[in-house]
């Protein structure tokens, strides 16, 4: 079908194609064509019973989305499916059905009042009947000829469907069917001199005839109910009945005249207002017609399957509408038939944006659009189709001014895809639309105080509308389309748009809210997931608003490092250079010491800086960012960098002074100074990891019982703060502890920290564990060249203090092996690694390995004495050699 819009805008009609493309809806087609089977199926049972008013009805799907995600044109080609198999596009497959259908599509958007509205659906029905089936429908032919010359006195049937355009061709079948049939009513009563009489003497004539049980009128018209429904006053809410006689007609229709009308309502939202007037006589349209199908399009889901809606509507409640209780936002499996009648018509595909804009503009078969704007505009879009017909007319309009289109052309919204949006919106919808579209989710009572309301029932109704995506299991259940999103966002043009001080206003309402949400979750125990969330959209609206008040942002930023779980922060890069604002730097803080678990750890300490020197940060957060520079400077192996930013943190006596002292115990023990380090654990308590300490200082002098011991009660600690990171680390040392002595338990313990580290991003950890497995497996063939390949993945980490300890595990193979010139050269490495002097205890520990002597004089200062260190290192070698897959 050719795109008009496009074929007027330009003064060459020729100079290009332009197509109205359709994507490929694939999954919708599926559901009604499974659903239209089993409808086929249910009128074909010899049970099938036209008349029956009580069995729930399954004859109709509904299609729900937001305005402009394609429902009308998916409507106009199922309409066009189902009337020749030209039109049926090819990926759609062969229909399993071979009956006769005969599809009607009616706009509900033309409507102005509901009475008015309904008899043009119910006429353009009858009409499409009429141009199908050529006959006529007795029953429901004279009872509508009765009522519209009661309720349109002296207005021609034909004048009105002609003024009102309802059928185009076939405007004159109507009037002369319905004239047939009162001559055929006439004589089936024998009543000749009636033919040309007023449509209410004929009603009274057939309605006796009933009452009297004539068998001609009974043949004829012999509904149960048909003789009340005449008899019944003829307008509106009778008329809303008559489609129980059109039904009643339908299943009487002889087989090689058999039809089955596929009704197609679009835009079903404009049937909508505080009393479901309209949508009451659709209901019954439908509910009255078992024998039609029935596929419905609107922004919102369709609630009949609500008891709520009890009294509002005639038939209400799952038991009547069993498939309209659930709504399936997803693709079914393609070995699964589509479940239920309410589909959510869901974004499209870059794919399918590619080639729906591939395709809508064409010179001789090749794309107008280039692919780089068709990328741009794909990215843009979020998959919503208005927004790709709008930029395909923006790029014509572009192309008018004699300018050649550029991507950066199309990095913006479209002010009629909001006005779309806003069209059927309250204004109190409005005020929470654009209070929501600050945050990337939310629920009903983070959406209520964040627009500043007291009460939920606007976001409950908000919440309601198709441009608002649902998902039970996530944290917040609730987020605004994409696109959507962004178009309210950069709103220049709407006559209530916010101003920039309104902004700001519902920017911090919403911190706020996020922090109050947060706080009080808190209060209950530690939510880890709630935290990170809160946390993201927190730190982008206090950045992306320039908010001065931070508030519980720092006390959530304290939170977040506490653990050691490192889940991603990083935000949008909504700013260039340096940090510019208390916000932005707290942003790049916690997202420089996030990201040093998969950048160097160079770059940490350059990001880090950067942050201090921008002199935008409290006294209170500084102190974060001296303390992980000092442990990123102890991982670089600057020794006197890192022991002077722990001594400052600690000297501050802030937050972080116990890890700060801890720091410094570490840093001893790593100079080699276990006396001083050990005389440090009984001052930490859990906030200074002490069992952490004194594991590492126990293993480091082979005193692996004790070590495990320390490393077990650290675990055991950290399970009860329910601190993840902190337990998963504890259980990577234990397993390095026991790797040197029992391989067997080593195994056990290794997998069960590599269950414990998974999703916590601990890069320096999960190289470690791989360190624990070379030890594990000491004595064995293989260990040389998984260690090379190791040492390559600790050189791109920028963790080079981990160099040291893949040595010390090849110290322990070639020890355990024999292999003394092996030995000898991994003694002179480690001796280059600890020039600066930390591990330089890892020498010692290589020597004793090998009942070697020391060929310098120590630095290290043991807890006990040299020579009880060297007998349990040796030890643990000589141990090992008698391990049955030692020399293997």
């Amino acid at each position: 079908m050719a795109d008009l819009r496009a074929l007027f805008s330009s003064n060459n009609p020729s100079e290009y194609d332009a197509v109205e493309a359709f994507t490929d809806r694939q999954y919708q087609w599926a559901v009604v064509a499974a659903a239209l089977g089993e409808h086929l199926q249910h009128v074909a049972r010899p049970g099938f019973d036209v008349e029956d008013l009580e069995s729930p009805r399954t004859n109709l799907v509904m299609f729900h989305g937001v305005g402009g995600a394609g429902k009308s044109t998916l409507l106009r080609k199922i309409e066009a499916a189902l009337t020749t198999a030209e039109d049926r596009p090819a990926q759609w497959g062969e229909p399993a059905w071979t009956q006769r259908l005969l599809p009607i599509r009616i706009d509900l958007s033309r409507s102005a009042q509901a009475g008015s509205d309904y008899e043009r659906v119910l006429l353009t029905i009858r009409l499409a009947l009429a141009g199908g089936l050529g006959r006529t429908l007795p029953s429901f032919d004279v009872a509508l000829r009765n009522y519209w010359e009661t309720v349109h006195p002296g207005e021609p049937l034909d004048e009105y469907i002609r003024r009102t355009g309802i059928a185009g061709k076939v405007t004159n079948l109507l009037p002369s069917q319905l004239q047939a049939g009162v001559g055929e009513l006439a004589a089936a009563l024998q009543l000749p001199g009636l033919v040309g009489s007023a449509a209410g003497q004929l009603t009274s004539a057939l309605v006796t005839a009933l009452r009297e049980r004539q068998e001609r009128a009974q043949a004829l018209a012999g509904a149960a109910r048909t003789a009340a429904l005449l008899e019944a006053t003829p307008d509106l809410e009778a008329l809303s009945y008559y489609p129980h006689l059109l039904a009643w007609d339908l299943s009487r229709l002889p087989a090689k005249k058999t039809v089955t009308p596929v009704v197609l309502l679009d835009t079903f939202e404009d049937t909508a207002d505080r009393h479901r007037d309209l949508e009451r006589l659709l209901q019954r349209l439908v509910w009255l017609m078992p024998n039609v199908f029935f596929v419905l399009a609107g922004r919102s889901r369709l609630q009949w399957a609500d008891p709520a809606l009890h009294g509002q509507l005639d038939w209400t409640g799952p038991t009547a509408w069993p498939g309209l209780s659930t709504t399936r936002s997803v693709p079914a499996p393609r070995t699964e038939a589509p479940a239920g009648r309410q589909h959510l018509i869901g974004d499209l595909s870059a794919e399918d944006c590619e080639t729906h804009l591939a395709q809508r503009l064409t010179i001789e078969g090749r794309p107008l659009i280039d692919a780089d704007i068709r990328a741009a505009i794909t990215r843009r879009s979020h998959g919503l189709p208005l927004h790709l017909d709008l930029a395909v007319s923006r790029f014509l309009e572009i192309r008018r001014t004699g300018r050649t289109p550029t991507p950066a052309d199309f990095d913006c919204s479209f002010p009629a895809l909001l006005a779309r949006t806003l069209s059927d919106l309250t204004a109190e919808e409005r005020h929470l639309l654009r209070s929501v579209s600050l945050l990337d989710a939310w629920d009903l009572e983070l959406a209520t105080r964040a627009a500043g309301l007291t009460q939920q029932a606007p976001a409950r109704r908000l919440t309601e509308r198709p441009l608002i995506a649902e998902n039970p299991y996530a944290l917040w259940p609730y987020h605004l389309h994409r696109a959507i999103r962004t178009a309210v966002r950069e709103d220049t043009h709407s006559e209530d748009r916010w101003t920039d001080a309104d902004w700001q206003q519902a920017a911090a309402r919403a911190l706020a809210a996020l922090g109050e949400q947060w706080t009080a979750a808190t209060a209950l125990g530690p939510s880890r997931l709630l935290l990170v969330a809160c946390l993201r959209q927190g730190l982008r609206l206090a950045r992306d608003h320039n908010l001065a008040d931070l508030g519980w942002l720092t006390d959530a930023a304290y939170a977040y490092t506490d653990d050691s779980v490192w889940e991603p922060l990083t935000l949008p890069a909504d700013t260039a250079g340096a940090p510019d604002t208390p916000a932005d730097a707290l942003a790049e803080l916690l997202t420089a010491i996030t990201r040093r678990q998969h950048e160097h750890r160079q770059r940490t300490v350059e990001r880090l800086t950067e942050v201090l020197d921008s002199g935008l940060l409290s006294t209170e957060v500084m102190e974060l960012a001296l303390y992980y520079r000092a442990k990123a400077y102890k991982d670089l192996d600057q020794g006197a960098a890192a022991r002077a930013g722990m001594q400052q943190v600690a000297d501050a006596d802030g937050r972080l002074a116990p890890k700060a002292r801890r720091g410094l115990a570490n840093l001893a023990r790593l100079a080699g100074d276990f006396p001083t380090a050990l005389a440090a654990v009984p001052t930490l308590g859990w906030k200074g990891r002490h069992h952490r300490v004194l594991g590492d200082i126990r293993w480091s002098q082979a005193d692996i019982a004790a070590a495990v011991s320390a490393f077990e009660a650290g675990r055991t600690e950290a399970e009860q703060h329910g601190a993840a990171g902190e337990r998963a680390m504890m259980q990577v040392r234990l397993a390095l502890a026991v790797s040197f002595a029992d391989p067997g338990r080593a195994e056990d313990e290794l997998a069960l920290a590599r269950q414990l580290l998974d999703g916590l991003d601990q890069r320096s950890n999960t190289l470690l564990a791989q360190v624990v497995a070379l030890i594990k497996d000491a004595g064995t063939s293989g260990v040389t060249d998984r260690a090379q390949s190791l040492n390559g993945e600790i050189e791109a980490a920028g963790l080079p203090f981990l160099h040291r300890f893949v040595e010390l595990a090849l110290a322990f193979h070639h020890a355990v092996r024999g292999e003394d010139q092996h030995l000898a050269a991994t003694i002179d490495r480690l001796r280059a690694l600890t020039a600066t002097g930390d591990f330089a205890y890892f020498i010692d520990i290589a020597h004793f390995m090998g009942a070697l002597p020391l060929t310098q004089p120590s630095i290290t200062r043991w807890t006990t004495s040299e020579d009880d260190v060297r007998s349990a290192w040796r030890g643990l070698v000589q141990t090992r050699q008698e391990h049955p897959l030692a020399g293997n």
